[in-house]
């Protein structure tokens, strides 16, 4: 079977684990703040924060933001449930902006709408926008929109280390208040589990240094009370433990050594699926000039062209020729837990179109030539197969 995504691990990341387990401080150590060090040097932010995952960094940079009881947060509902939970597990409320069919992250135009028919007292607090499969959105804009209507941004990045917006990596913020990255055992790059946490704001980064674990602090500077104790710390904040180990450090800095590459390879598959596809009835995912994307996903959107050819039948269809595909994402505002909070079917019109008709098809580092020829054959012969009894 050909999956859809797979990490790409070698005798490099073995050995700098292997190094680790040897020293006498695998939990917090140089590591992490080597592996900070050099996130920040290629994202071009002043801070990171490493975190044990994407999920742990979005609840965190919601909490560093004061999100809580009778805020709103907005966001995509085309992304994993994470996204929209971090706003709920602070106690806001969420709302969705539907998608644009051409970029498949949420459109900027329907948001521009809907911030202008709301109400004042129901205004975001928060947008998240989500760069989906590493495909950069129309950060500029919003930007300028949350100047005007006066949100935060926080960019949900899980798929995006190594994209950029006019040379400005992902995770500069530039354009942004806070930026979350995923280093999942399928992103990017990989730590088996974890994250990254990149922003410019010293307030905002000191805070969710001390969110992340348990809301204390040893930094004798930064003591409110006096103690003799040398291993005296004090609890400042009410945090959790969020908190990446140098295991995971060690991998992420070998994994970041060959992010170029990475980068430079998945764009290179999606070139060859773009080229041999582009005569059947499918639409890729338009990235915006001077973007590029990572391409952590390779998102095929396609035509119905009869009543059971959805992303169903050639998911299934794909899979009995040992080829894994995968949806990114089935709509959050679907899911039965938000449908108990209250959203319906139909609430988003192109988010639930693309659901039936969107599918992500192989794309990693270490996928083989002689691989992605016969998916793309198998396609093709999916298609004829089709078009034919039309």
């Amino acid at each position: 079977m050909i999956p859809y995504a797979k990490p790409s691990i070698s005798n490099q990341e073995i050995k700098s684990v292997v190094k680790v387990l040897k020293t006498p401080n695998i939990a917090q150590g140089k590591y992490i703040n080597k592996f900070e060090n050099k996130i920040s040097l290629i994202t071009k932010s002043r801070f990171c924060l490493a975190v044990n995952s994407a999920t742990s960094g979005l609840h965190l940079a919601c909490l560093a933001l004061g999100l809580g009881k009778n805020d709103i947060l907005w966001t995509t509902s085309n992304t994993f449930v994470a996204t929209s939970n971090c706003a709920l597990l602070c106690g806001a409320k969420v709302d969705f902006i539907d998608i644009d069919l051409e970029t498949f992250n949420f459109s900027i135009d329907i948001l521009e709408k809907k911030l202008k028919k709301t109400k004042k007292k129901f205004l975001p607090k928060v947008i998240i926008n989500v760069h989906l499969g590493g495909n950069p959105s129309n950060q500029k804009k919003l930007y300028k929109l949350s100047k005007v209507y006066n949100f935060k941004i926080i960019e949900d990045a899980s798929h995006s280390i190594g994209s950029k917006i006019e040379n400005n990596p992902i995770g500069s913020c530039k354009w942004s208040d806070i930026t979350v990255f995923s280093f999942h055992a399928v992103k990017i790059i990989t730590t088996c589990e974890g994250g990254a946490i990149t922003t410019n704001n010293r307030s905002l980064a000191k805070k969710i240094e001390l969110l992340r674990s348990h809301g204390i602090t040893k930094n004798v500077k930064e003591f409110i009370s006096k103690s003799n104790y040398s291993y005296y710390y004090e609890q400042q904040l009410l945090g959790l433990n969020y908190r990446l180990n140098e295991v995971q450090a060690s991998i992420g800095l070998s994994q970041l050594r060959k992010l170029n590459f990475f980068v430079k390879k998945r764009n290179q598959i999606a070139k060859k699926y773009i080229k041999e596809l582009k005569h059947l009835p499918i639409k890729f995912q338009k990235i915006e000039k001077n973007t590029t994307s990572s391409y952590h996903l390779f998102i095929i959107l396609f035509d119905q062209m009869k009543k059971e050819f959805d992303n169903i039948y050639l998911s299934n269809e794909l899979k009995r020729k040992n080829i894994f595909s995968c949806l990114h994402y089935m709509p959050v505002h679907l899911q039965p837990y938000y449908k108990k909070i209250g959203f319906k079917k139909n609430y988003l019109k192109n988010t639930e179109h693309y659901s039936k008709y969107a599918l992500t098809l192989p794309i990693f580092t270490d996928l083989k030539n002689h691989e992605q020829d016969y998916i793309i054959k198998t396609i093709k012969k999916i298609f004829k197969k089709c078009l034919t009894k039309l």
